[in-house]
């Protein structure tokens, strides 16, 4: 299952607004359609959004060459402009913050622009691949919290191939403990107000014949009482210094039940997704949509004409409700200013 390619200049995403009754992918021809297909969550997930961004800009600096623009001016502002689509996951910014250092670094170095753009094309490969990379070791170092060889898990959103390159965060992990032959069953939110849980965690799981079971997101505090799970697996879209931890609308909600049922409640993102400028998640800039979102349910709508509506598309977990953060560096645990420093060391900070 891939949610992205790139082929002959053009790069292909599975649209994910029209899963799971329709699987097509979206020929991007021009970074103006990319911005687009992230905005509109054709191509979602923190990790995923990031290579977009990098081919985005990819794409732009085709057509800077063709206009004979000035260059790095005009790439900075197609590059903030890509960046604006998606304010909270930080692996957008991370990914344009590459590619564009790649591009002032061919720049200054008197490169002719065939040259540029087989070195910004090399760059944004490398990040897709990294991505592949990544996701393995994060499955690996997450299967190993694992002791019993029947577990439940329950997870919210979706974290899985759909979000990054192949395989995904939590899902990776998952499918790493089904592999292994240790997983029984996973509980899926279904993850309102769009559902990715419903309409994309529960079709990656049952495309790989995993055991899924979906549930609405009330209905998580019953199945965790019902001693049905043995861990929560999130995925991350920003993650401060601190370890406080955005993800997907309803995650603190889950959090905070497991910690009353005494469940380790796991994150498992790569160092992309950490922003080690942050202190805490105070600071954490959390993305609001548009009101439609709550109002309706797909094309109909359920709610009266005139109502008010609070759409974040993400919340903050804190850090003490935080078990464990699995990494492509290994298993990060509390104090988590101890364990991210550590962490920022490996890879350099950004």
């Amino acid at each position: 299952m891939v949610s992205l390619t790139w082929k002959d200049g053009c790069l292909y995403l599975l649209n994910q607004v029209r899963l799971p009754e329709t699987v097509e992918y979206i020929e991007c021809k021009d970074y103006r359609r990319v911005a687009e297909a992230i905005r509109r969550l054709e191509v979602r997930g923190a990790p995923a959004i990031g290579v977009a961004a990098a081919y985005g800009l990819l794409l732009g600096t085709a057509e800077i060459v063709e206009t004979g623009s000035e260059y790095l001016p005009k790439l900075t502002e197609i590059a903030e402009e890509l960046r604006q689509t998606r304010p909270t996951a930080v692996n957008l910014s991370w990914a344009l913050d590459r590619m564009l250092a790649a591009a002032k670094t061919q720049y200054e170095h008197g490169s002719d622009f065939a040259q540029m753009m087989a070195v910004l094309e090399m760059t944004a490969q490398t990040i897709m691949n990294e991505d592949r990379i990544v996701n393995e070791k994060i499955a690996v170092f997450g299967a190993s919290l694992f002791r019993n060889n029947q577990n439940s898990i329950l997870t919210h959103c979706n974290a899985g191939a759909l979000a990054t390159v192949e395989t995904g965060t939590a899902l990776g992990i998952i499918r790493q403990l089904w592999k292994e032959g240790r997983l029984n069953r996973v509980f899926a939110d279904e993850t309102r107000p769009l559902l990715q849980g419903a309409r994309l965690t529960a079709w990656e799981l049952m495309q790989d014949h995993i055991p899924v079971t979906l549930i609405t997101d009330s209905m998580a505090g019953v199945v965790m009482k019902n001693g049905w799970v043995q861990a929560v697996i999130v995925g991350a879209d920003r993650i401060a210094s601190n370890g406080d931890t955005a993800n997907k609308i309803g995650t603190y909600s889950v959090a905070v039940l497991a910690e009353k049922h005494q469940i380790p409640f796991y994150v498992a993102a790569p160092v992309s997704s950490f922003d080690f400028s942050l202190s805490d998640g105070s600071a954490i800039p959390i993305e609001e949509r548009a009101a439609e979102e709550v109002t309706n349910f797909g094309s109909n709508r359920v709610a009266p004409q005139g109502v008010s509506v609070y759409n974040p598309a993400f919340d903050v977990t804190p850090n003490e409700l935080i078990t464990a953060i699995v990494t492509e560096y290994g298993i990060l645990r509390p104090p988590y200013k101890k364990s991210i420093n550590w962490l920022c060391g490996q890879k350099g900070g950004k």
